[in-house]
């Protein structure tokens, strides 16, 4: 089945870019930009970026994940190592971050290079998660057929009974 889409037309015409008004720094823009949709609700997720990696066949993937953290130094989000993005991200740095706010009609793509942030500050952000966040992080393959959701359950049921305090498992940061 074919659709044509040739006359899905919308005009954007909400903001300018005006050159000499942009901060030399584009992180003081960026957090002008995220700052102002956040404080007016603008957005459900405003922390919602597309993730693009290239797999090992130097093919793209792209998938959403939410920005935790930002500052000069980067921009920060959290993954599974053994997920196929972490896979991706391990064979090659280079990603592509990209936040569409349609709301504001603006888009910022962001591209770098993905490196793990030390332990600590994974441990941190861990411990910050809800409970039902870190199970899910313990106990998931991520990226990995599971038999059933009763497996899960189980796993995540096993950790319940022991009563430890979660800690964050290795190959998650």
């Amino acid at each position: 089945m074919a659709k044509d889409l040739s006359d899905f037309r919308k005009s954007y015409l909400k903001g300018t870019l005006i050159e000499k008004d942009i901060p030399l720094n584009p992180i003081e823009l960026f957090s002008d930009w995220f700052s102002f949709i956040d404080s007016k609700k603008l957005e459900l997720e405003p922390n919602a970026m597309s993730l693009s990696t290239v797999d090992e066949s130097n093919l793209p993937l792209t998938r959403i994940v939410l920005l935790k953290n930002f500052s000069t130094k980067g921009f920060v989000f959290y993954t599974n190592y053994s997920s196929r993005k972490g896979k991706a991200i391990k064979k090659n740095s280079n990603v592509c971050l990209s936040f569409f706010w349609p709301s504001t009609e603006q888009q910022v793509i962001i591209n770098g290079n993905a490196f793990k942030l030390d332990k600590k500050d994974s441990d941190n952000y861990f411990n910050s998660r809800p409970i039902g966040s870190q199970l899910g992080a313990i106990v998931s393959n991520q990226s990995q057929i599971i038999e059933s959701r009763i497996i899960l359950e189980n796993k995540i049921s096993k950790i319940k009974l022991k009563k430890k305090l979660l800690k964050r498992p290795e190959h998650w940061g």
